[in-house]
C-alpha cells in the first residue's frame, strides 16, 4: 500500500471514528470503547469529589439523592493474527519482514464500568428530577450509604447513564 493510500485510510479512518463517537450519546470518559482499559475511578475520601477529563470544568451538582445503579464491565474474548518478525541475512545485509503466524485470543472489553447516582431537585429545580451522573467509585458507595432523598453534593464525571 502506498503512503499516500494509506494518508488517506488513516484520515478516513479519525473521520469515522469521530462522526461515531458523537453518535454514542450519553457523552462522558467511561464511554463503550474496547480499546480502552477498564480503570476505576479515583476518588477522594470526602462528599465532594474532583472531576476528570471534559467533567472536570463540570460544577458541583447538589439534589436529593433518589437511585443508584451499577452497571458492570463487560468483556468477550476474542481472536487475532498472531504477528512474528522473521529476519534474514545476507552478505553484510539483513531484512526483516512481519508474517503471520497463527492467532492469538484476547479479552476484549465491549462495555466500561460505570456507576450512577440519580438527583431529584438538582439545583433546589424541582421540575429536574430522576437526572442520571456517572460518577466515581468513591461517590456511589457514598450515595448507596445515604438514605434515599438525602441530600448529595458532587462532582459528576459525566452526565447521564
Amino acid at each position: 500500500m502506498s503512503s499516500k493510500r494509506r494518508l488517506m485510510a488513516a484520515g478516513l479512518t479519525v473521520v469515522i471514528m469521530a462522526a461515531l463517537g458523537a453518535c454514542g450519546g450519553g457523552g462522558g470518559k467511561d464511554d463503550d470503547d474496547p480499546w480502552r482499559d477498564s480503570t476505576a475511578g479515583g476518588g477522594s475520601s470526602d462528599q465532594y469529589d474532583e472531576g476528570e477529563g471534559a467533567a472536570s470544568t463540570a460544577t458541583t451538582v447538589t439534589g436529593l439523592r433518589d437511585d443508584v445503579r451499577h452497571i458492570s464491565r463487560k468483556t468477550a474474548k476474542a481472536t487475532r493474527p498472531h504477528m512474528v518478525r522473521k529476519c534474514r541475512s545476507s552478505k553484510g545485509s539483513r531484512k526483516c519482514t512481519t508474517v503471520r503466524s497463527g492467532t492469538e485470543t484476547y479479552t476484549r472489553v465491549v462495555r466500561q464500568e460505570r456507576w450512577c447516582v440519580s438527583l431529584n431537585d438538582v439545583g433546589g429545580d424541582t421540575s429536574k428530577d430522576a437526572v442520571w451522573y456517572q460518577v466515581t467509585q468513591a461517590t456511589y458507595a457514598k450515595a448507596v450509604d445515604a438514605d434515599r432523598l438525602d441530600k448529595l453534593r458532587f462532582t459528576p464525571t459525566a452526565t447521564g447513564c
